[in-house]
Formats: structure tokens, C-alpha cells, sequence
């Protein structure tokens, strides 16, 4: 029962880590889309970044929990991967915090991050786990640049769009 309830939560946390990323990559670019952040922006948007903290600690918490019950397949590549994705959502929102990650690419590796772990966590049901942590790392790579893109993209858009 224990099992069920931490895999359960574990689930609840990734998700809501992936919807609130996707709510803090909008609501930023609504944010800015006028050249400036306003104070009700800012509090929406500190708002959701507590949500995201709050599923990073479900995240960690379970997927500790659950080694107990886990046998040989946290040895996995795919856990390997698992927990290098954990690693990279706390050091770049730490990174962040303390502005030492440059913007162009913090908040795109941040949602690359998070839709990353969305995805690895619905191969499990899938039974899609057997690959090696090079394959996951070039997977993971191609997610991030394709995030950049999209961020950066966009936020070129919007500065033209203001421009105009």
C-alpha cells in the first residue's frame, strides 16, 4: 500500500511540475510581451514558481521513498537518467535563484527538464525503459535544444512584435 500511495504522489509531482513549467514559460511570455513585468505579473508567476517548488520536494521525497522497494532497476540507465534529470531541475533553479544562469537558457532547460521527466515517467507503464543513459543523454540533449529554440524563438517574436 505504501508502494502505491508514493508511486501515486510521485506521478501527482511530475505532474504538476510539467503543468506549472508550462503555466511559468506562458505567463512569462505574457509578462514581458509588453516590455515590462507589473507587480500582479509578478506575484502570479511567484506564485506558480512556489507550486514548482513545492512538486521538485514531492519529487525528491518519493523517488527516495521508493528505493526500498525498488530491486535492481535502480541501477537502471533509465534511473541513472531518472536522477540526473532531478539533479539538473535543482541546480538550474538554483542557478537561477542566484541569476548565474543566463536567461537565454535557464527557463528553456528548466521546461526541457520537466517535459524531459514527464516523458521518461510515462515510459514506466509503457515498459519502455531499456535504453542506455548515452541514449537517454542524446534524447535529453535534443530536448533542451529544441526548448532553447522555443523559448528563444518566441521571445525574439515578441520583441519584434513590440517593435512593430
Amino acid at each position: 500500500m505504501i508502494y502505491v500511495v508514493l508511486e501515486i504522489a510521485q506521478s501527482i509531482g511530475i505532474s504538476l511540475g510539467v503543468g506549472c513549467s508550462t503555466l511559468a514559460i506562458v505567463n512569462f511570455f505574457v509578462a514581458i510581451a509588453d516590455g515590462k513585468i507589473d507587480d500582479s505579473e509578478r506575484k502570479m508567476m511567484g506564485n506558480v514558481y512556489v507550486m514548482l517548488r513545492i512538486a521538485m520536494v514531492a519529487i525528491l521525497a518519493t523517488t527516495l521513498l521508493l528505493i526500498p522497494f525498488s530491486e535492481a532497476h535502480y541501477l537502471s540507465a533509465f534511473m541513472l537518467g531518472f536522477w540526473t534529470l532531478i539533479a539538473v531541475l535543482y541546480s538550474n533553479a538554483f542557478l537561477m535563484t542566484k541569476h548565474l544562469m543566463p536567461s537565454k537558457f535557464g527557463p528553456a532547460i528548466q521546461a526541457s527538464t520537466w517535459y524531459s521527466l514527464g516523458v521518461v515517467n510515462a515510459l514506466i507503464p509503457l515498459g519502455l525503459t531499456h535504453f542506455s543513459y548515452f541514449e537517454f543523454i542524446v534524447g535529453y540533449l535534443a530536448a533542451i535544444a529544441l526548448g532553447v529554440s522555443i523559448v528563444n524563438g518566441t521571445m525574439e517574436h515578441l520583441k519584434n512584435k513590440k517593435k512593430a
